[in-house]
């Protein structure tokens, strides 16, 4: 499916957020994650767009007719407006070869004059704040494309420091209990790198497709 076949589809995406842990009284911030680092390899940044409530309809119209420009510099994994655990929201991940290759998007990006003029100039009226994380999928998960559309659901664990050598195994026998259920399609499990990491906790994710199972 390509990225304009992702914006035709309704395309629906409702956020879950579990706490792993009770949230103690004092937290420790911090920028990234504490547990090992993934300076080499693919990478998937998130990034949600709040937009203006008046301008949601010409957001999605503006997008539609440009994301061409934006898929030409690297590639959309997929495109979703938000349904629940958000009002007026976008949420899109972008699949990069390294840290170096986004650098290298991002350079390009501000220099394509196209993309700048056509969309960038018209779509940062629009929106009330932008928020992103650099992900990667976790060793024991590849991401899968289901078949057809449906919603979609992101569950975020909030777990504690040290990263999938702390936590991972036990991690990964609870995801593979909740896909046998047969209830939804699993996407992607992610482990967030960079971003909203400033709770002293380090944040999992589990993209899945229910109304892919459920008809």
């Amino acid at each position: 499916m390509n990225s304009l076949q992702f914006l035709r589809g309704v395309n629906t995406l409702m956020k879950t957020v579990k706490l792993c842990r009770q949230r103690s009284l004092v937290q420790v911030c911090a920028n990234l994650s504490t547990g090992p680092q993934q300076q080499h390899g693919i990478l998937y940044e998130f990034r949600t767009y709040s937009i203006k409530p008046s301008e949601m309809n010409n957001f999605m119209k503006l997008t539609k007719e440009h994301i061409d420009i934006r898929t030409a510099h690297s590639e959309l994994t997929g495109y979703w407006t938000v349904e629940l655990g958000g009002v007026n929201q976008v949420f899109h991940i972008w699949k990069y070869d390294d840290y170096t290759h986004r650098a290298t998007v991002r350079a390009a990006l501000g220099q394509d004059k196209e993309w700048q003029e056509k969309y960038m100039t018209k779509m940062l009226p629009l929106l009330d704040k932008q928020e992103n994380e650099i992900t990667y999928l976790v060793p024991w998960c590849q991401l899968m494309k289901p078949e057809k559309e449906g919603v979609y659901e992101i569950i975020t664990f909030q777990m504690k420091p040290g990263g999938p050598a702390a936590w991972g195994k036990a991690f990964r026998a609870a995801i593979n209990t909740h896909v046998n259920s047969g209830y939804s399609t699993l996407v992607g499990v992610f482990h967030s790198e960079f971003g909203l990491l400033n709770r002293g906790e380090c944040n999992s994710y589990i993209l899945q497709c229910l109304q892919c199972k459920i008809e």
